[in-house]
């Protein structure tokens, strides 16, 4: 087995107090950079907001500290001032595109969404459907929206979009829109993913208002890239490692550097589409554009935030090699092509980084090998799994007849953190066989090991009268953040066990079964 690689080894992200990102002070900066902008327009200000409104785990994990829910306490600050748009694309809910890291459809986040801006006690003025061509499927979520008053917009293709600037912004183009109405000095618009529609739903809204008269303004709002951080920070190039599929990667700011003999870090897509957004605004408002560069346009602000560069930069470059897994998976899955594998790869080497730098990896391997030297596995396949806790412990488990790798390891977690012996059995044996029986003789399964989810359930049923299972099932609130890797891409219930519980789950390119339809 190869030996891990010495780059003056990676410290343990887990432990509790390890902080690279001060979440007060960047929240304090954002506040005041948007209330800023917002006071440079008289009207309204349309701020187009890029990612992930709520449970932005990247950010956490790129950023230890960061608070994935931190917009969320910036939009309640700015709630008074502040109107939302949910902007989603008609072809994604059509093709039911997927957000990969709940593995919901796009049109079910966007109703989750709404659902938990609610809970935050944040309104959305209205959701408006991107390049509607009569989709069936956007017309019945649109349905659903209205029937529960819900406002909903439809706008619609551009033909020519987005270069024939003269078209787009006339009648023809932004004026076939429907115009989103909309109370407060400052409207969000956000959505599910890229490639919603914000851009277009915010010029669109400045065309509507400016042939009625009112001073708007646009402005954008991005984590990543972090534009006044270098160029090759592991935190900048873990965006690029994330955006693999769509190929977005980053640059020094031409624009900006040509105009203020200063460097900013921006993206591809945003550098390109600068000049075209520049004659739009220009076209629209009738006057020289306030932005010389699309770093201008932004009013990010969470490189103020980070506080201890080292703990970032580590951060950072674990997630470039979970992001390399995780394409390895989706690539033989086949959701994305090779050169999206071969763009980790080149990441992952100019950073010098080795799949086994991940501190779990080789614990996952070594299991592998030690259940098939014991011959434990289930139909042929040894599967291992590792899981760094808390403390910085490495605890591994692997499948049997009786339950999967992903099974295992959380029970022999939960053991090590309640402090109980390895040769424990948290699952009474009782439970056991009734769950087997269930799902090879009523329910006709071929695989009776238990996934996680299946052994959670066991492990409940089992604390009603073992006070033992009791006390390990409380530890499982401690497994959140931490770090799971796996010899062999989960099954959905281990998968979805894994999601609940809160880890940062990687694994290897290979199926956990022979067969071509996995059963759940």
């Amino acid at each position: 087995m190869q030996k891990s690689q010495d780059l003056s080894q990676p410290f343990s992200l887990t432990k509790p107090g390890i902080a690279g990102f001060d979440n007060e002070k960047y929240l304090k900066e954002q506040t005041e950079a948007i209330l800023e902008r917002v006071a440079a327009y008289p009207d309204k200000l349309y701020l187009e907001f890029g990612g992930k409104l709520l449970f932005d785990y990247h950010a956490s994990r790129v950023l230890p500290g960061f608070d994935p829910n931190v917009k969320m306490h910036l939009l309640q600050n700015l709630k008074e001032k502040a109107d939302i748009i949910l902007a989603i694309f008609a072809g994604d809910i059509e093709r039911k595109k997927v957000r990969a890291d709940f593995g919901h459809t796009y049109d079910v986040d966007a109703l989750k969404l709404i659902d938990d801006l609610r809970k935050w006690k944040i309104n959305v003025a209205g959701v408006v459907i991107t390049r509607f061509e009569g989709q069936h499927s956007a017309h019945v979520f649109k349905n659903k929206l209205e029937r529960n008053n819900i406002p909903v917009y439809l706008h619609y293709p551009i033909k020519g979009y987005p270069t024939d600037t003269d078209l787009i912004v006339s009648d023809e183009g932004y004026g076939k829109n429907d115009y989103i109405k909309t109370s407060k000095p400052l409207v969000i618009v956000t959505g599910p993913g890229p490639g919603s529609g914000k851009l277009s739903t915010c010029l669109s809204q400045l065309y509507h208002d400016y042939r009625n008269g009112l001073k708007s303004g646009y402005s954008k709002f991005e984590t990543f890239p972090i534009w006044n951080i270098p160029l090759k920070h592991s935190v900048n190039v873990a965006y690029e490692a994330a955006t693999a599929d769509i190929e977005d990667f980053n640059l020094i700011d031409p624009w900006h550097l040509e105009s203020y003999c200063q460097t900013a870090v921006n993206y591809n897509r945003d550098v390109e589409v600068f000049p075209v957004v520049k004659r739009m605004l220009e076209k629209i408002t009738q006057s020289k554009s306030p932005y010389q560069s699309p770093t201008d346009m932004g009013v990010n602000r969470a490189g103020f935030g980070i506080i201890d560069d080292k703990i970032v930069q580590e951060a950072a470059r674990q997630e470039i090699i979970r992001r390399y897994f995780r394409i390895s998976c989706e690539f033989i899955m086949g959701f994305v092509e090779k050169k999206s594998v071969q763009r980790l790869e080149l990441l992952m080497e100019e950073m010098d980084l080795k799949p086994d730098y991940r501190r779990v990896v080789l614990p996952a391997r070594w299991a592998a090998v030690e259940a098939q030297q014991k011959g434990k596995g289930n139909n042929g396949i040894y599967c291992g799994a590792a899981l760094e806790t808390i403390d910085g412990d490495i605890i591994t488990g692997k499948n049997s007849q009786l339950m999967h790798a992903a099974s295992s390891v959380v029970m022999n977690a939960i053991k090590k953190l309640a402090g109980l012996p390895e040769r424990l059995h948290l699952l009474a044996p009782s439970v056991i066989e009734s769950i087997t029986e269930l799902k090879k003789k009523i329910l006709r399964g071929n695989n009776i090991s238990l996934d996680l989810e299946e052994s959670l359930i066991a492990l409940s049923v089992s604390s009603a009268q073992n006070p033992a299972a009791a006390l390990a099932m409380e530890k499982l609130y401690e497994l959140r953040g931490c770090e799971v890797h796996m010899t062999h891409i989960p099954t959905p219930g281990d998968e979805a066990g894994l999601r609940r519980l809160g880890v940062n789950l990687t694994s290897e390119p290979n199926f956990s079964s022979k067969n071509l339809f996995e059963e759940r």
